[in-house]
């Protein structure tokens, strides 16, 4: 049985405008869609200040009925000398170490200091990798392996995703 609505809102989002009402002592809320209306008022706590009345109309599109603005643009082939790199990542398996935040990626404290690792290194589980900044704070990923770094697949400097591949261990 579908559920009842009173302009526009199910009896749950009339229970949490209710609870709204109560526990931020805004004293009334008014809703009025076309003809009809409804009003939520605390008795215990007349409004302190009188009701602004705005009007609100209803969009004519729902958003799930919008359409993207920009439409996705056809892939760009990469150049040729990039493609063996591409093809070089892939193959290298291991256990992969991945960006936890988005940021950007540093493989040393500082640029006047040497890499935490470098590809071969052995790392044991807790060691420091690399860095990753964000929000203007330096962020120490660890190592969640122990073994060898076989790759290690973002130049320093750069931006990272959340969840990108950062390093591989073997």
């Amino acid at each position: 049985m579908p559920e009842k609505t009173i302009c526009n809102l199910t009896f749950d989002e009339i229970k949490e405008l209710a609870e709204l009402v109560s526990d931020k002592k805004l004293g009334k809320i008014e809703i009025k869609l076309q003809d009809a209306s409804i009003t939520i008022e605390d008795k215990k706590r007349p409004p302190v200040q009188p009701v602004q009345q705005v009007p609100f109309q209803m969009p004519a599109v729902m958003p799930s009925q919008i359409q993207p603005a920009v439409q996705a643009a056809e892939p760009v082939s990469a150049p040729a000398a990039e493609a063996p790199k591409a093809e070089e990542k892939e193959t290298v398996t291991g256990n992969t170490v991945k960006a936890p935040i988005v940021g950007t990626f540093y493989a040393s404290p500082s640029p006047d200091k040497p890499a935490f690792v470098k590809v071969g290194d052995h790392v044991s589980k807790g060691d420091v990798l690399f860095i990753v900044e964000s929000m203007k704070l330096m962020n120490e990923i660890q190592s969640e392996f122990d073994g060898t770094v076989a790759q290690i697949l973002v130049d320093n400097a750069s931006p990272v995703e959340y969840d990108q591949p950062v390093m591989i261990i073997k």
